[in-house]
């Protein structure tokens, strides 16, 4: 560690100069950082979402499964779940039944939707085939 007060003039002033340039070259490193960052986020497209049977979907976790899920009959419609407690939830909670459409924008039922899942397991679900096939093609 430097004793400032033993310090020439012209040592201080170096020191001075590399303590503001490693500033100045992290700053300009997380500044780039999130611009590369948000450019990359821009270059993604909308991911490929290929139609599912909703009997391989959970409605509650969202998510898609090899095996077919736990059938749940709400008012003559049929909605599945991967669990009890899934199973559960979309007996008594009528929002876990709904979902939006991310085309239309609009509110649909879960048991009447078309269903897309991207490789990553996503679910999307459409209120018809065409809405998907237009999500895809974005």
């Amino acid at each position: 560690m430097y004793n400032i007060n033993k310090l020439k003039s012209g040592e201080l002033i170096t020191m001075q100069f590399k303590t503001n340039l490693l500033l100045l070259i992290t700053i300009s490193l997380a500044f780039f950082g999130v611009f590369s960052a948000i450019g990359q986020a821009e270059a993604e497209t909308t991911p490929t979402v290929t139609e599912v049977d909703s009997k391989y979907v959970c409605m509650v976790t969202n998510k898609l499964f090899p095996d077919v899920q736990i059938p749940v009959e709400v008012a003559n419609k049929t909605y599945y779940g991967c669990c009890e407690m899934c199973k559960g939830q979309l007996a008594n909670n009528p929002e876990k039944r709904m979902s939006t459409d991310p085309v239309s924008g609009k509110s649909i039922d879960k048991s009447d939707a078309v269903i897309g899942a991207t490789a990553n397991g996503n679910i999307y679900y459409f209120e018809n085939k065409a809405n998907l096939d237009s999500f895809s093609k974005k």
